[in-house]
């Protein structure tokens, strides 16, 4: 199932502080992991994503660094902020929130982070 680009926009920021909340990762880790998590639902390209971490840069919500993975092969690692952290727990109650709130008047049973 192709999920709506406006419905996956939403909620992009929240999905990547909500992964780097848990360690930190370099972008193409990213993109796998949200591959995985998803079940193959979000299948972000690199053009898509650097941009994005970008912004989340430049709003002071993550910073980059570079580090030397074990391949010898430096990379561009990106963690969480404490400006992330306040932001990630403000939009995780948002979307529990909405999700509940859609979940009601659509009739389903499911509920996020319950």
């Amino acid at each position: 199932m192709e999920i709506d680009k406006g419905l996956i926009g939403g909620s992009t920021v929240l999905m990547l502080l909500a992964l780097l909340e848990e360690r930190d990762f370099y972008g193409y880790e990213i993109i796998k992991e949200l591959r995985e998590k998803s079940e193959n639902i979000f299948e972000f390209k690199e053009g898509t994503l650097y941009p994005v971490l970008h912004r989340m840069e430049n709003a002071g919500l993550v910073k980059s660094y570079r580090k030397a993975a074990e391949s010898g092969k430096e990379r561009k690692y990106y963690s969480i902020t404490a400006a992330g952290l306040k932001r990630f727990s403000d939009e995780k109650e948002q979307w529990k929130t909405f999700t509940l709130s859609v979940n009601k008047v659509i009739g389903g049973r499911s509920h996020a982070f319950a």
